[in-house]
């Protein structure tokens, strides 16, 4: 499975990600091309080699050219890139982020999406970065994307409201449910638009999955400090079979039965967001013959914290069971197949190296189906017609 490492120990910003983006491989000339389709004018994208603390990256800077006062809403951003010539996949990915920003800052300021006024993030150079990192997204063409713990920074920001304490009212919204640290620089390390990058890119947070790597890249930040280099790097590269299957996990469980249980969607949406393997409900009879639901989580040790805290804030429990436990799994490997409806993602799974079963991604499925409007099962069983064909 080709995935993209984000290792965000100083933080991201929409230059750093862009500047990692061009260290990783991206053509300068292509992203601009690109970016001309959104036939924006007053903007020029500067990329130079620089440093941090000896390690050599790329510095993306997004130049206004021209003073503009246009403050945005979410509805003049989307026409922009709705009336360009980008790829559909960009437009969505690149809204995708924008709408996470808006429900943030929509949030914080107690209103609608449609009255958020973007500013910081309206203007012509977050445009770009916004924009520049779907196209730059896009065109890696990744299966998933691994989410480091992303440290925050410290200290104060100067934005249009004022002085705002670090992290900033709207990346504490977007990077709720994210692993995270805070206080490892004395600056503003990660901006909305950094934490909408990886909310929107990411599918699995603070994860320590084995991968090969095949190249890295490094965005060098505008911050300097004395021992952490403003730097945010992005690895390409594969995930690999190992033969050692078993590892200790850990089970988290919990009684509940004065919650309403349509919550338990919402809840399980989030724990899978910070790092949940698994969740799944059981239903029991409490005391005094009252119906309860067991919610179990299983997780990795490094997504202990961050499960916690969705479980004690999102639901009614007031404690839970929390056991250490041996996961065996089976070694799986993920490969990506030609179909009569495209390319769609399968995986493999071995015992002791012979393969035992091999099935489509659900994903997948799930999206073909949508798009074809046909049902689920007859992708299925096409796709698993073209695995046995391959094989």
């Amino acid at each position: 499975m080709k995935i993209l490492s984000y290792d965000c120990f100083s933080g991201i910003s929409g230059d750093m990600n862009l500047g990692a983006m061009l260290d990783l491989g991206i053509e300068k000339e292509y992203l601009i091309g690109e970016l001309n389709k959104l036939n924006l004018e007053g903007w020029e994208l500067q990329a130079e080699r620089d440093q941090r603390h000896g390690i050599y990256g790329t510095k993306a800077t997004v130049k206004q050219t021209k003073h503009e006062h246009a403050h945005r809403h979410l509805s003049d951003i989307k026409k922009i890139v709705f009336d360009s010539s980008l790829n559909s996949k960009v437009k969505e990915l690149s809204m995708k982020i924008f709408t996470i920003i808006a429900e943030a800052e929509a949030k914080v300021h107690n209103t609608s999406v449609e009255n958020v006024h973007f500013h910081e993030v309206g203007a012509i150079d977050s445009i770009v970065d916004v924009v520049g990192a779907a196209i730059c997204f896009n065109a890696l063409n990744v299966d998933a994307v691994f989410v480091s713990p992303v440290e925050l920074g410290g200290g104060v920001v100067k934005c249009d409201h004022g002085m705002l304490p670090v992290p900033a009212p709207a990346t504490a919204e977007i990077i709720k449910g994210i692993p995270a640290t805070k206080g490892g620089v004395d600056f503003e390390a990660t901006t909305p638009t950094g934490a909408a990058i990886i909310a929107a890119f990411g599918t699995h947070f603070g994860s320590n999955t084995v991968f090969k790597t095949e190249k890295s890249g490094y965005g060098i930040g505008h911050k300097k400090h004395d021992d952490v280099p403003n730097i945010l790097r992005i690895t390409l590269g594969e995930t690999v079979t190992t033969s050692e299957t078993g590892h200790d996990a850990i089970m988290m469980e919990c009684n509940i039965d004065d919650m309403n249980p349509e919550f338990f969607d919402y809840i399980s949406e989030k724990l899978f967001k910070s790092g949940a393997a698994d969740v799944y409900l059981s239903n029991i009879i409490m005391k005094k013959g009252r119906p309860g639901v067991v919610l179990h989580v299983i997780c990795e040790k490094e997504a202990e914290d961050s499960v916690k805290k969705v479980i004690f804030t999102e639901s009614t429990s007031l404690g839970m069971r929390v056991f250490t436990f041996k996961k065996e799994t089976l070694s799986r490997e993920f490969e990506t197949i030609t179909t009569e409806f495209g390319e769609v993602r399968i995986k493999r799974s071995f015992y002791n190296g012979a393969e035992v079963s091999v099935k489509p991604e659900y994903d997948d499925c799930k999206r073909i189906a949508s798009e074809k409007n046909i049902p689920i099962k007859e992708v299925y069983n096409k796709v698993m017609a073209a695995i046995t064909k391959k094989t």
